[in-house]
């Protein structure tokens, strides 16, 4: 069943919003995932990182089909992100939770709404270090939320995974394109 807010809107499917945020801890009952991929060097790959990032293109170009309230995210945007081939494709309906948009730090989290197959949130993040160095940060926790994610079971973290590092190769082509 779909939870819809005041406003008419589907509602986040997880009470823990913003626990991707800097310095907390994830919350107990998900699974958890941490990824991190060296990106570059200097601004201009942190800059266009961090572009690609915050205007979803880093998802458009990982193969996927995104549909966002905003040119750039900020937060309160819906964001649905079109996952799987032909008839198995699947919209996941999303929430921007948190935006940064920092000299070292620029990036986003969305949350899950009713509707999406899991239960979470996930923060896309790039830093650049004080030595110059530019990194991609994955953070998510999630947990099945319809019949056929609880039946792939483990399947779904892997993918997770997977998924991450890819984003990753993609990020790095993208910003030494720039």
């Amino acid at each position: 069943m779909t939870r819809i807010t005041s406003a008419g809107r589907p509602a986040l499917s997880y009470p823990e919003r913003g626990a991707t945020a800097e310095g907390g801890a994830l919350p107990a009952g998900y699974h958890h995932l941490h990824h991190r991929t060296r990106i570059g060097r200097g601004r201009a790959a942190y800059e266009a990182a961090g572009t690609a990032v915050t205007t979803l293109g880093l998802h458009r170009a990982s193969g996927m089909r995104v549909r966002c309230d905003d040119g750039a995210v900020r937060p309160g945007s819906r964001v649905s992100i079109g996952m799987g081939w032909g008839p198995l494709r699947i919209d996941v309906p999303c929430e921007v939770i948190w935006t940064e948009y920092g000299p070292a730090r620029t990036g986003f989290a969305y949350g899950t709404l009713s509707g999406h197959p899991e239960q979470g949130e996930e923060s896309f993040l790039v830093r650049r270090d004080p030595d110059g160095a530019v990194w991609f940060e994955v953070t998510a926790f999630s947990r099945p939320a319809r019949w056929y994610t609880r039946l792939a079971g483990p399947l779904v973290p892997f993918l997770q995974r997977c998924y991450a590092r890819w984003l990753g190769r993609m990020l790095r082509r993208l910003a030494a394109a720039a």
